[in-house]
């Protein structure tokens, strides 16, 4: 398996792209719990930066950022295909939108963790702020932030 200076950031561009993207999307956040497809969609898909990485026409790492203030950008909906997590694809996709929300003069950089990803986000930078909310009622998510201009990239 390439390592992973060998994999490229980008945005989904073309009805392809987006199809592969939503579908890991749906494959690691939604089908496990049994929601149905089109559950891993919502209304600010369109207003958002969407990021992945594509090996052999599939998508392995995915997630999106959205604008919350003038000072504040939120990444949501991250998944990594099962045979590609720990090989740092989830770290270059993290840093490919906190370029993004740098280069849109944002300064925070906030997100809702699963509980089986605090440790991971914590890598990254992220502190935890407080626990948020309990997703259907089953997952545990932790409010984590990252200064950017502090903590650079």
């Amino acid at each position: 398996m390439p390592n992973s200076n060998s994999f490229v950031v980008s945005e989904p561009s073309t009805p392809e792209d987006f199809e592969t993207y939503y579908h890991l999307r749906y494959e690691v956040l939604r089908k496990p719990w049994g929601h149905a497809p089109g559950s891993e969609k919502d209304e600010t898909d369109s207003s958002s930066i969407h990021a992945f990485i594509k090996l052999n026409g599939k998508a392995v790492a995915i997630s999106r950022m959205h604008f919350i203030d003038e000072h504040t950008a939120q990444i949501r909906y991250m998944g990594v295909d099962p045979g590609y997590q720990g090989k740092g694809l989830g770290k270059l996709v993290i840093k490919y939108l906190e370029g993004k929300a740098i280069e849109h003069k944002r300064k925070i950089m906030v997100l809702h963790a699963r509980e089986n990803a605090v440790e991971f986000y914590k890598s990254c930078g992220y502190t935890v702020k407080e626990t948020s909310y309990l997703l259907w009622g089953q997952i545990p998510h932790w409010l984590m932030e990252k200064n950017l201009e502090k903590n650079g990239r």
